[in-house]
């Protein structure tokens, strides 16, 4: 098993209730407090599981200037008042930070015995396998 630290599993623990209040603020029809809320906690817990320091490292990178641009952008839209434009540039800000990792991910759920011939079948195969590519987002 794996040991954290007290303030890594205060981070996760933040991270956690960032994304339960984004999903939870987007079920209800893109409620900008909830957005808010979920923001921040996010981004606080993020930067409590890696460390302040690797947390501005990550983000403030030069091949990640346009990312970061994108998901940053889109949490002060959202803090501003204008939710539904904030969540779509957080998204595409999103997937281009971690676009290095999706093929990881997509490798480790085709190993999953369910999720793995899910993710086998026809329509579904040619998404993944062009979401496994690394340099396919740009």
């Amino acid at each position: 098993m794996i040991s954290l630290t007290d303030s890594q599993k205060i981070g996760m623990g933040l991270t956690g209730f960032g994304v339960f209040f984004l999903f939870f603020g987007m079920m209800l029809f893109f409620d900008k407090a909830l957005l808010a809320i979920g923001n921040i906690l996010f981004v606080s817990g993020l930067s409590f599981v890696i460390g302040l320091e690797r947390t501005f490292r990550f983000f403030f990178q030069r091949h990640k200037f346009k990312a970061t641009s994108f998901f940053l952008g889109g949490v002060f839209v959202v803090l501003i008042g204008w939710p539904i434009i904030g969540v779509v540039l957080e998204i595409y800000g999103f997937f281009l930070l971690f676009r290095g990792f999706f093929p990881v991910a997509v490798g480790f759920i085709r190993r999953i015995p369910v999720l793995g011939s899910l993710l086998s079948l026809p329509g579904i195969s040619a998404l993944v396998d062009k979401i496994g590519e690394s340099n396919t987002m740009v």
